[in-house]
């Protein structure tokens, strides 16, 4: 992980192997909605579709804030954003709405283990302090 000067953030969020996965499962939440009967348009769909963005969205502005703390709470919002996508899926999976996909849930998995520890590297006071 690169780090830009005395804050010890993240330099580009793009770097980031989380960012590009959770880009990757917004990806494939988009897809699978298509799945989805046309009355859940403004349903499930749409609220799949948002938490989804919300994941690699609330990482970016994180890291644009600047500050460790501020980044750290935004990665608790891409954490619960994550959860609420996690929910959804599995509310239109008892529904038989969708079919399982292990793939998806797997996305899901990893992403989540990432921003635990990526909240965890940032809630720890950076080890090359110059000021």
């Amino acid at each position: 992980m690169s780090t830009s000067g005395q804050s010890g953030v993240i330099a580009s969020y793009r770097q980031l192997d989380v960012w590009n996965l959770s880009m990757d499962l917004a990806v494939s939440v988009y897809e699978i909605t298509k799945l989805l009967p046309k009355d859940e348009q403004f349903g499930l769909c749409s609220q799949m579709q948002r938490a989804a963005v919300s994941i690699p969205s609330n990482i970016a502005e994180g890291n644009a804030r600047g500050s460790r703390k501020e980044y750290a709470r935004f990665i608790s919002i891409a954490i619960g954003s994550l959860s609420e996508l996690t929910t959804v899926l599995q509310l239109a999976r008892v529904l038989d709405l969708l079919p399982e996909d292990p793939a998806l849930t797997e996305k899901c998995r990893r992403v989540a283990e990432m921003l635990i520890r990526l909240r965890q590297a940032l809630e720890k006071p950076p080890t090359n302090s110059r000021q």
